[in-house]
């Protein structure tokens, strides 16, 4: 077969996808934390801060978050400098008064409501962008993802049956850190029998049982400084292991993280860097030797599954925010068998009895009207599946809405062309007559509904835009189907076959 030219690029499918209605699938809202948004915004900007306080020569800067605000704590004579640097480089932080303690100078710093609701707002922006991301390179055809309220998200995934998957994909946070591990017995300081040192934490490796079940694994001592983060990620693929069916994801890191990572590997040679996400050691490998290349590897007990979602987390970037489940609900494919079903039942008595209704009514004429009712069904068909469009129940509403639109237009014509006929006309000047004028009629009917079609799905979502797309592909099929299509049937027997008389 040859390959579509890039002009009908945009044409897409090769069939008729269905909708979460018609063949089942998972049914999710997931709500975003915009509180921990604002924890997550603070916490940067006091590192940001610390960190331009120290470059700005400020002694013994300490920044730490207090509620919905930051307080900045330095000696009594940085006062001056301190509120420069504040003033200049953070100016969507409001000064408070400030006061002296044991002799530092104690300046709580203050976020206006407005700000506060940016960061709640962008949260739910960035989050639905990245779930978007992540449900595409998951390979769903037609999911439905839109934001609902101030902080839900309604995610609909036709086809999938298997929403623990899909929620542990959607809603894996990917806070992808690098970071060194302590040659320490973890497993007393784990278990608080002796204190952790300063400037680490305990982690623990993802294990997993012989069932497949994953569960808490060894703990491990690392350094509570991040090295690296998943924001000098630019690619993320699953590749064969070493071992036989093993997985292993790849990652490819930008012109700043190959530069850091090999920096990283060349002064920790002998040492263990953990590769962590979401706070679970996925990989803990010693550094051999420095990495130059800009790439490294997680490697891990994977299933085929598991290494593809990891990739697709990676490659999508983290949510700003953690989301949870609010609803969750499962369509069986049974209920949309049942309801392909009635559908088709219901069409098929429908359309036979419209078929023998036009044909005892009207003849020859009724028969060529029943000929541009299949036509339409099949252009329209057609046009769903180029255009990669889902059917769904509402979509199948559209399709009855369309051929009673149809059958209205043969009719239409057929009584112009009757009453022309009573009139005395010959067979070409009554058919010439009842086309022009129905025609007005039908185009009217026909393009005020396709205006309110194009008005649904602009303004719509979801069911209400497959019904558009299904009534506006179909009124279009119609007027040509019943303007064009037997106007040109007509025409034919007229001039071939010279006929005098009209069947209606």
């Amino acid at each position: 077969m040859q390959p579509l030219p890039g002009w009908l690029s945009f044409l897409k499918g090769s069939k008729v996808g269905l909708g979460l209605d018609l063949q089942g699938g998972t049914h999710l809202i997931m709500q975003v934390d915009t509180d921990q948004a604002v924890v997550n915004y603070l916490e940067i900007n006091a590192d940001e801060m610390r960190r331009a306080l120290r470059k700005e020569n400020v002694k013994s800067p300490k920044v730490e978050r207090k509620g919905d605000g930051l307080t900045v704590t330095v000696p009594a004579d940085q006062r001056e400098k301190t509120l420069d640097v504040v003033g200049r480089l953070f100016p969507n932080f409001k000064t408070g008064d400030t006061e002296t303690v044991d002799g530092n100078l104690v300046l709580p710093l203050t976020m206006a409501p407005a700000e506060v609701a940016q960061i709640k707002e962008s949260a739910v922006e960035q989050s639905l962008e990245t779930i978007r991301n992540r449900v595409d390179q998951f390979g769903v055809s037609e999911p439905v993802i839109q934001r609902q309220g101030e902080r839900d998200i309604l995610i609909q995934l036709p086809g999938i049956q298997d929403p623990q998957r899909a929620k542990s994909l959607i809603g894996k946070t990917a806070v992808l850190a690098f970071k060194l591990v302590r040659d320490v017995n973890a497993e007393p300081i784990a278990s608080g029998s002796q204190p952790m040192p300063a400037g680490t934490q305990v982690l623990y490796e993802v294990d997993k049982l012989p069932t497949g079940e994953r569960k808490k694994g060894q703990a491990l001592v690392v350094e509570t400084q991040t090295l690296m983060t998943g924001d000098v990620v630019t690619d993320a693929r699953v590749r064969p292991g070493d071992l036989p069916n093993s997985r292993i994801v790849s990652i490819d890191f930008n012109a700043r993280g190959a530069r850091l990572f090999g920096e990283i590997t060349a002064a920790n040679v002998n040492r263990r860097l953990a590769i962590v996400l979401d706070d679970t050691i996925y990989s803990a490998p010693v550094i051999k030797e420095a990495i130059p290349g800009g790439k490294a590897v997680i490697s891990g007990s994977f299933t085929p599954d598991e290494a593809k979602d990891l990739a697709i987390v990676l490659r999508s970037g983290a949510l700003p925010a953690p989301v949870t489940v609010a609803e969750e609900r499962t369509v069986g494919p049974s209920l949309g068998a049942d309801s392909i079903e009635k559908g088709i039942r219901s069409f098929v008595v429908g359309g036979l009895l419209v078929i023998v209704f036009m044909i005892i009514y009207y003849r020859f004429a009724g028969l060529l009207a029943d000929l541009a009712m299949i036509w339409n069904v099949l252009f329209l068909l057609a046009g769903l599946a180029a255009f990669g469009a889902t059917l769904t129940l509402p979509g199948i509403a559209g399709i009855v809405l369309t051929l009673g639109m149809a059958v209205d237009a043969n009719v239409l014509i057929n009584e112009r062309i009757r009453e022309e006929l009573r009139l005395g006309k010959t067979a070409r000047a009554a058919i010439d007559a009842g086309y022009d004028r129905a025609l007005p009629s039908i185009i009217d009917t026909h393009i005020t509904t396709i205006l309110s079609g194009i008005i649904l799905f602009q303004f719509g979502s979801g069911p209400i835009k497959g019904f558009a797309v299904t009534l506006c592909i179909g009124l279009a099929s119609s007027l040509f189907t019943a303007t064009v299509g037997t106007r040109l049937v007509w025409d034919y027997l007229l001039q071939r076959w010279r006929i005098q008389t009209v069947s209606i």
